[in-house]
C-alpha cells in the first residue's frame, strides 16, 4: 500500500503530507485499510474536507483518479470498503471521540481528533447560546426609531432584532443587501440599550483580511452618519476595523494565539465581517477566546466561496435558514418589530434556524441591474435565465469569448483599466488618489497558470503596459507595479491578501503602499516585503473581501473542477458598477451547474437534513 502511496505522491496526486501521515499510521499500526484511509482523510482535508464520510468514497475514483489505479489499491485491502468502518473500530489509533487518538469515527465519518474536536466545540457553543433577556418595550422603541415603522416587511430590522435577544446571530446577504448597515444599527440599540442600564457594550469589529478590514472601517464609518440616535450612542460604536489574526494576538513561529480558553479577549460584543473566509480552525479559535458572557454577531454571504482552508462554517449554520424560527423565537420578533412572521414560523419548539437572519433585498442591484440577475441566475444554476440576460441589452454587463482577437482586445481592456492610476503615479498623486484609483478596475481569474490564469495574463499585461509607455518594465521592480503580499507578516503587520502599489519616493527610491484597516498608510521598501506576487491579474479566491468599480473575470476555455458555482458568483458579485466576463458559455453553464460540496458533519449535530 505504502509504495502505491509513494507512487501518487511523486506523481503529485496526493500531497507529501497526505503519503506522510499515511507512512506514520502505518507504523502505529500496520494495517493496510488504515493505512488508505489516513491518506485519504488526509487528502480530503486538503480539498478543504473537514473529514472523510465513508458512505460517500467512490471506489472507482480514489484521490480522483480512474478506475485503474483506484482497482490498484482496493485490491491491497484485506476488507472490502463495507467492512471499513466495522475493522477500523477496532484499532487502537481509532477512537469514538472519547479518548485521544489519530483518528476518530463519530456520525459516520472519519476525522483527525484535531478537526473533530474543532467541529464538536463549534457545535457545543452553537446549540448552548442563549436567548438574552430584554426590556421588550424599550427596545421596540429604539428599534422604530432606528429603521423607521415599516409597513411592509424588513429584514433588515428582524436582523437587528434577532440579534438583539441572541448571545450568538448570523447575518446573511448577497452585495447591497445591507448588512453592515444593520448591524451599525444593532450597535447603537445595544449600546442604547446599555447606557439605560450603565454599562456600555466594549464593541470590537474584525475581518478574516487586512483588505476586508479596511472595507468594514469605510462601511461602519459612512453608515454611522446616518445614524438616528445621540451623539454619545455613536462616539460608543467603533470606527476602525482590525484582523482576526491581530484580535487573537500572534505569537511569531507560533500556531497558538495569545487570547485563547485561558486568556480570554476583553470584550462585550464581537463582530466578524466576510465570515464565509473563516475556515474551521480558526472560528474555533476565536470562540475559545471569546468571554462567557459575550456577544459574536457573524456578517457574511452564504453563497459565496468557502474559506481557503477546510470546512464551511457559514454555509453549514446557515444551511438551518430553511426550518424558519421556532414559536418563541417568532413571537419575540414579532413583539419588537411590529411584523407578522407566521409564514417564516417553524413546527419545531426550538430550530438552529432561532440565530439566523438572511437579508434578501439588494439596494445596490437595482432591477435594471444586470450584475444583479447574473449573481442571481448563477446561485440559482438557472442556466436558461443566465443565457437570457446577456440577451436582455444591460449596460452593466459583458460576456466575450476568450479566444483569437477577443484575448487581445482582453488585454487593451486591462491597459485601459490600469491606466488611471499609472497616470496618476507619473502625475505625482497624492498616496490615497493612486490607491483609490487602483482599486476602480481589477482583472479576477479562475485559475492561476496558463494562458487564461494569473501567471499569463501578468506577463501580457505587463508587457503591453510596457509598449504603451505607462510603465518600465525591464526589472522585477518597477513604478506602478502592484503586488499581491502571499504570507503573513505580522511584524509588518501585512497579511496575506493585502495590496501595494511601488512608487518612487523623494529620494529616488522606490517604496511601496499599503493601505492599513485603520486607513493610515504604510511605505515599504521592496526588499523588506514578505513572499509577494505581481498583481495585474489576481484569483478569484484572492479576491474576497474586496469589491471594484469595473471587474473583468476571465474563465478558462475547458471545463475544471475548481470553476464553480461559488467561484462564479463571488467574481461576479465583486464588481459594483460594471462587470466583462470573458469564458465559453458551456464552460460557465457547467460551472454554476456545480455547487461545492464540502464534507463535514457540522450540519447534521445542528440538526439540518
Amino acid at each position: 500500500m505504502l509504495s502505491l502511496l509513494k507512487t501518487l505522491e511523486q506523481q503529485r496526486v496526493i500531497r507529501p503530507l497526505d503519503y506522510q501521515f499515511a507512512r506514520l499510521m502505518n507504523e502505529l499500526c500496520p494495517d493496510s485499510t488504515l493505512t488508505l484511509i489516513s491518506a485519504l482523510v488526509s487528502f480530503e482535508l486538503g480539498q478543504g474536507n473537514v473529514c472523510l464520510h465513508i458512505q460517500e468514497i467512490n471506489t472507482d475514483s480514489l484521490f480522483g483518479q480512474d478506475s485503474i489505479i483506484s482497482r490498484e489499491l482496493m485490491d491491497k485491502l484485506e476488507h472490502p470498503v463495507d467492512q471499513w468502518l466495522t475493522h477500523i473500530e477496532t484499532l487502537p489509533v481509532v477512537s469514538n471521540g472519547s479518548r485521544p487518538a489519530p483518528l476518530v469515527y463519530d456520525l459516520g465519518r472519519i476525522y483527525l481528533y484535531r478537526y473533530w474536536d474543532y467541529e464538536v466545540n463549534l457545535t457545543h457553543y452553537l446549540n448552548s447560546n442563549e436567548v438574552i433577556p430584554l426590556d421588550l418595550s424599550q427596545a421596540k422603541e429604539i428599534i422604530d426609531r432606528l429603521f423607521g415603522k415599516d409597513e411592509q416587511l424588513n429584514w433588515q430590522k428582524v436582523a437587528a432584532a434577532l440579534a438583539a435577544s441572541r448571545s450568538f446571530s448570523v447575518i446573511s446577504g448577497g452585495p447591497g443587501t445591507g448588512k453592515t448597515t444593520t448591524v451599525t444599527r444593532l450597535l447603537a440599540l445595544l449600546v442604547e440599550l446599555g447606557m439605560k442600564s450603565q454599562h456600555i457594550p466594549e464593541i470590537k469589529l474584525v475581518a478574516p483580511t487586512g483588505k476586508a478590514a479596511a472595507r468594514l472601517t469605510e462601511s461602519i464609518g459612512g453608515a454611522l452618519e446616518k445614524l438616528n440616535c445621540s451623539d454619545d450612542v455613536i462616539d460608543n460604536i467603533p470606527t476602525q476595523a482590525g484582523t482576526i489574526h491581530r484580535l487573537l494576538g500572534v505569537i511569531p513561529n507560533n500556531v497558538n494565539f495569545r487570547h485563547n480558553r485561558n486568556n480570554r479577549l476583553h470584550l462585550d460584543i464581537l463582530v466578524v465581517d466576510e465570515a464565509s473566509m473563516v475556515d474551521l480552525p480558526m472560528m474555533s479559535r476565536l470562540l475559545n477566546a471569546l468571554p462567557d458572557h459575550a456577544r459574536l454577531i457573524l456578517l457574511g454571504d452564504r453563497d459565496q466561496l468557502a474559506s481557503v482552508e477546510a470546512g464551511s462554517v457559514l454555509g453549514d449554520i446557515c444551511a438551518a435558514a430553511d426550518f424558519g424560527y421556532s414559536s418563541n423565537q417568532t413571537k419575540m420578533l414579532e413583539q419588537l418589530t411590529g411584523f407578522q412572521l407566521n409564514e417564516n414560523q417553524s413546527p419545531h419548539n426550538q430550530t438552529a434556524g432561532d440565530h439566523l437572519c438572511m437579508l434578501r433585498k439588494s439596494f445596490r442591484f437595482h432591477k435594471h441591474s444586470g450584475i444583479g440577475k447574473l449573481a442571481r441566475a448563477v446561485n440559482d444554476g438557472n442556466s436558461q435565465g443566465l443565457k437570457e440576460v446577456f440577451h436582455q441589452g444591460f449596460d452593466d454587463i459583458a460576456l466575450h469569448s476568450s479566444q483569437g482577437d477577443e484575448y487581445q482586445a482582453l488585454i487593451k481592456l486591462c491597459v485601459k483599466g490600469y491606466r488611471g492610476y499609472l497616470e496618476q503615479i507619473q502625475q505625482q498623486a497624492s498616496d490615497e488618489e493612486i490607491l483609490q484609483a487602483f482599486n476602480q478596475f481589477q482583472l479576477l481569474c479562475a485559475l492561476r497558470a496558463g494562458s487564461f490564469g494569473v501567471a499569463g495574463l501578468n506577463q501580457e499585461i505587463r508587457q503591453a503596459l510596457t509598449k504603451a509607455g505607462l510603465i518600465s518594465g525591464d526589472s522585477q521592480w518597477y513604478e506602478g507595479r502592484p503586488v499581491l503580499i502571499t504570507k503573513n507578516d505580522y511584524g509588518l503587520g501585512l497579511y496575506n491578501g493585502d495590496i501595494g502599489i511601488a512608487v518612487t519616493g523623494s529620494d529616488g527610491r522606490l517604496r511601496v503602499l499599503f493601505e492599513l484597516p485603520d486607513k493610515t498608510i504604510k511605505h515599504l521598501l521592496p526588499s523588506r516585503l514578505p513572499e509577494h506576487e505581481t498583481v495585474f491579474a489576481m484569483t478569484i479566491h484572492k479576491s474576497q473581501g474586496s469589491e471594484f468599480n469595473h471587474t473583468v473575470m476571465v474563465l478558462p476555455d475547458q471545463t475544471n473542477p475548481v470553476v464553480t458555482r461559488e467561484l462564479v458568483y463571488t467574481g461576479i458579485t465583486r464588481a459594483k458598477k460594471r462587470l466583462d466576463l470573458y469564458a465559453d458559455l458551456a464552460v460557465l453553464i457547467r460551472a454554476i451547474n456545480s455547487p461545492t460540496l464540502r464534507t463535514s458533519g457540522l450540519k447534521q449535530r445542528l440538526g439540518s437534513p
